[in-house]
């Protein structure tokens, strides 16, 4: 939440600007205000449907991209999208397994497997993969160590040694984000640490920031590309966020926030503060029943106080959208929290 501080930055991340104290991201260069915009159906954009068998260009030779694994977790899934991305742009201009096989000296048949998620690679293979396919190694690098070290099960010792061969090669060309992508975190850092700090502490909070701007940078081009970046980063946002929230009966949790609230810390009276704390908890758990959009503008509309239009701009939806959203989130609250009298008719 807005009590969060920055940590120091760790030493393989690209060096960014401080983040302002006030944010209001607007459309990217070159973009307009979206007319409309529905609620996000998935967890992060996924233009290619990467989980169903990729089209194949007619009359294009080699083998068509497979679907990703069952098993891969959203961790493993958010470097491998912008890779099979890459992979699928290059084989639209005439790249194909044998070839690549070829390059790096390896089987198309381990580079399909390794493009479906079927096995967890060393770094070095990915590295190579990463050269071959000109996609930008170091958030691809970020995000692989932290799926290997949260999701795979994978030691350090394993992770330091399948990187020693290309370590001098990395630091030695160590790579900045796009300058526009630098400005965009600038202006939404702010905000997305107050959205992210409701469901996550402050170590996994900065992960899960830290993370978002890293799959951004290997999907900017994509983002610009979208109707508005703004939704584009928000969506890959909330998917960070909501892979490492922990979720009861689908729903996500976050009743810990509860003791972090401004009207709690205001109150000095234990049996105030008691009801204060039951009183939040209860909102909280009636919060987590709201479809996603509402859910997202009530987080930051009710828990931090933010006005309807830093909303909008920071969510990337219209703002008469927001307003409908608030409105019926509303509604539901009330009448969950406060229901009205039930009147036990005549009595005869």
């Amino acid at each position: 939440m807005s009590g969060f501080k920055d940590p120091a930055p760790a030493p393989d991340d690209p060096p960014h600007a401080a983040t302002p104290p006030a944010f209001r991201p607007q459309a990217a260069p070159g973009q307009r205000e979206p007319v409309k915009a529905g609620p996000a159906k998935r967890s992060a954009p996924d233009p290619s449907n990467t989980t169903s068998p990729a089209r194949r260009a007619p009359g294009r030779a080699g083998r068509p991209l497979g679907p990703i694994a069952a098993h891969v977790s959203s961790a493993h899934q958010a470097w491998l999208d912008p890779v099979r991305e890459a992979y699928l742009a290059a084989a639209a201009i005439g790249m194909t397994m044998s070839r690549l096989g070829a390059a790096l000296h390896i089987s198309k048949s381990k580079i399909s497997e390794l493009l479906s998620g079927k096995f967890y690679p060393r770094w070095e293979l990915l590295y190579d993969l990463a050269v071959a396919l000109n996609i930008s190694y170091w958030p691809l690098y970020r995000l692989w160590r932290q799926a290997a070290l949260e999701t795979e099960n994978k030691s350090r010792t394993w992770v330091d040694t399948s990187t020693s061969r290309v370590h001098v090669t990395m630091t030695a060309t160590r790579s900045t984000p796009p300058l526009d992508l630098t400005a965009f975190r600038d202006l939404t850092e702010n905000g997305y640490r107050l959205y992210a700090g409701v469901f996550l502490l402050a170590p996994c909070c900065q992960a899960a920031i830290d993370k978002t701007y890293d799959q951004l940078w290997l999907s900017w081009n994509q983002a610009l590309a979208s109707p508005d970046a703004r939704r584009y980063a928000f969506t890959v946002l909330r998917g960070a966020v909501m892979s490492a929230t922990p979720h009861l009966d689908g729903r996500p949790e976050f009743s810990a926030a509860a003791f972090d609230t401004i009207a709690l810390q205001a109150l000095t009276d234990d049996d105030r503060a008691a009801a204060q704390l039951a009183e939040t908890i209860a909102l909280f758990k009636a919060m987590s029943r709201l479809p996603d959009n509402q859910l997202d503008i009530m987080v930051l509309r009710t828990l931090h106080g933010l006005d309807d239009e830093d909303i909008s701009h920071l969510l990337g939806l219209p703002l008469p959208v927001v307003r409908s959203d608030a409105r019926h989130a509303t509604r539901f609250l009330e009448a969950i929290l406060c229901p009205p009298p039930t009147s036990e008719g005549d009595q005869s």
